[in-house]
């Protein structure tokens, strides 16, 4: 009676050894937990700059960057056929990090090694003897968004700690950041950036993939995970922990960038220009701990401009795009009305705080002047850890929407009794009947 238990035992081995290259994230492997002590670790010790790229690349012109490109070929897991694939940046241009790369696999860590030949190089001659070890700067991922057949790019982490994604039929627009630090203060911000990641190999058929991250900045290190799932709207799990090596002034949790140049709210449009508006984000919106709904339209100010929202435990806060339709951009190119919307949804309670929104003044479309993200009230202190969750949707602006009516256009007019204005205010969605009707407003003193 023992051979055929011995038997089954055997078979069961089998089974758990020929499935266990699946595994998504094999256990002891590598962790957030691990992610955290390499942050804690390294904030015990002073930063040190990253090595200086060869000079081929430091010279490289935007045109010139944009024409190197990874193989798609090359691709992460390509060969596997697994739902996820990852393709790699070359730094140049404005992307001097150089970034480390780890794969989890169900056999351990296996690094991800550059090598010039995953890069077609386009019209630029180089040496490639001088492009033995710049490493990577960053990274995208792609999976099946829009068609069964076709790998679409739906995020991307490049430059510093910028990371963004779109959701399905979208065109990148908003961008998030790991960290800010002393946004908009005479001293000058600091951009931390990402140094290493570690890739966890997604099963097949696997709806998210997760991935751990380094940060390190002359301030502070961090430990980062996400976990993110593309669609209609992308989702991403956010969990962090820092370790600051000084004291800083003001820190940012979950920092959105985004770029308004002009719009509906703009008395005068901006030179010789065709289009109605030109923007990528509109409004900050925030919901309060008590459930108030907060809209805040977007400016392009004469002089830098900061607005602060002192909250308690905020149920979420975001950059918003509510105007989807062509006409509302008529540009072809830059397809305005199919950027996503950012919204930040925090995970248990953040205590007391302010979302803060900084406006700088922008000449152009081409420079991000929109920034706003959670500052806390209490100060981190050197060497203590602090901790932070929450959520990112990337997608329609109906990733958050107010359950009742939302204000769509405010205007004013004079009256005959110069000490009285008239205030219109047009409200879409919900059921109108239900607000309360003011029958008479106290004139204001001139």
């Amino acid at each position: 009676m023992r051979k055929p238990v011995k038997l089954l035992v055997s078979l069961w081995l089998f089974i758990m050894v020929s499935i266990l290259p699946n595994a998504a994230h094999p256990k002891g492997a590598f962790g957030y937990e691990d992610a955290v002590k390499k942050a804690e670790r390294l904030a015990r010790k002073p930063f040190q700059e990253p090595p200086a790229l060869p000079d081929a690349l430091t010279r490289l012109d935007y045109d010139q960057w944009k024409d190197i490109r990874f193989k798609p070929e090359q691709a992460l897991w390509r060969e596997r056929k697994l739902p996820f694939q990852v393709r790699f940046f070359l730094p140049g241009w404005l992307f001097n990090s150089q970034v480390k790369f780890n794969v989890i696999e169900s056999g351990g860590i296996v690094p991800f090694k550059y090598c010039p030949e995953l890069f077609s190089y386009g019209m630029n001659k180089f040496d490639y003897a001088q492009l033995k070890g710049p490493g990577f700067s960053g990274f995208r991922l792609h999976y099946r968004l829009n068609s069964p057949s076709y790998y679409d790019e739906f995020a991307v982490f490049l430059g510093a700690s910028y990371f963004r994604a779109i959701g399905r039929g979208e065109n990148y627009g908003l961008s998030a950041r790991a960290v800010a630090l002393d946004t908009a203060l005479p001293s000058g911000e600091e951009f931390p950036c990402f140094k290493e990641f570690w890739l966890v190999r997604p099963r097949p058929g696997a709806t998210t993939i997760t991935l751990f991250a380094l940060l390190d900045s002359p301030s502070l290190s961090g430990a980062y995970r996400f976990i993110i799932g593309p669609g209609k709207a992308t989702k991403m799990k956010v969990a962090l922990t820092l370790f600051f090596r000084k004291q800083v002034q003001k820190p940012g949790v979950a920092p959105l960038t985004g770029m308004f140049f002009y719009g509906e709210n703009t008395n005068k449009r901006p030179g010789d220009n065709f289009r109605p508006r030109v923007r990528d984000c509109d409004g900050l919106q925030i919901v309060t701990g008590a459930g108030e709904w907060i809209w805040r339209p977007l400016l392009n100010p004469r002089r830098l401009l900061a607005t602060s929202f002192a909250l308690t435990d905020p149920k979420g806060f975001g950059l918003f795009q509510r105007d989807t339709d062509f006409n509302d951009y008529q540009d072809l190119e830059a397809n305005y009305q199919t950027r996503p919307s950012a919204w930040i949804i925090p995970q248990k309670a953040w205590g007391k705080g302010s979302v803060e929104l900084v406006e700088i003044p922008s000449p152009g479309e081409k420079n991000d002047n929109i920034v706003c993200y959670w500052h806390p009230s209490l100060t981190p202190e050197p060497g203590k850890p602090v901790s932070f969750s929450y959520i990112i949707k990337w997608g329609p602006p109906s990733i958050a929407s107010p359950p009742d009516c939302r204000v769509v256009a405010t205007r004013t007019s004079a009256t005959e009794n110069p000490a009285v204005k008239l205030y219109l205010i047009d409200f879409t969605g919900g059921k109108p009947g239900k607000l309360r009707r003011t029958r008479s407003l106290r004139p204001i003193s001139a």
